[in-house]
């Protein structure tokens, strides 16, 4: 690959809108859900998933479940996105405060990390 299509590759990632919102892991068996913020949650997705297959998680109760019922137990959602203009601005607390919401609404649901 030339230095100037390395270069262009680069600077259309670091550009790019990716989906911002919340995730969710619900557990299909006990209806426990697990709510997290994500910036990116495509990346946050693949991330989690990975560690939840390595069983190193930091979410033990979510680990616990997902070594009993594997992926396949699971449904995974993007439960609220959040709509957005500039992707270098910070929406943590914009996030964090639709994640408040979505646990309010769901008795079932605990945070996921964060």
């Amino acid at each position: 690959m030339d230095i100037n299509r390395k270069k262009e590759l680069i600077e259309a990632y670091k550009n790019r809108n990716p989906e911002m919102g919340v995730i969710s892991y619900r557990c299909k068996e006990t209806g426990e859900s697990f709510l997290g913020i994500s910036k990116d949650t495509k990346a946050d997705f693949n991330s989690a998933n990975m560690k939840l297959n390595a069983s190193w998680h930091p979410n033990k109760r979510l680990q616990e479940l997902w070594n009993k019922y594997g992926q396949d137990g699971f449904e995974l959602s993007v439960i609220k996105v959040l709509k957005y203009d500039n992707p270098h601005e910070d929406y943590t607390e914009k996030l964090e405060s639709m994640r408040e919401q979505c646990l309010e609404a769901d008795p079932n649901a605990m945070k996921l990390w964060r």
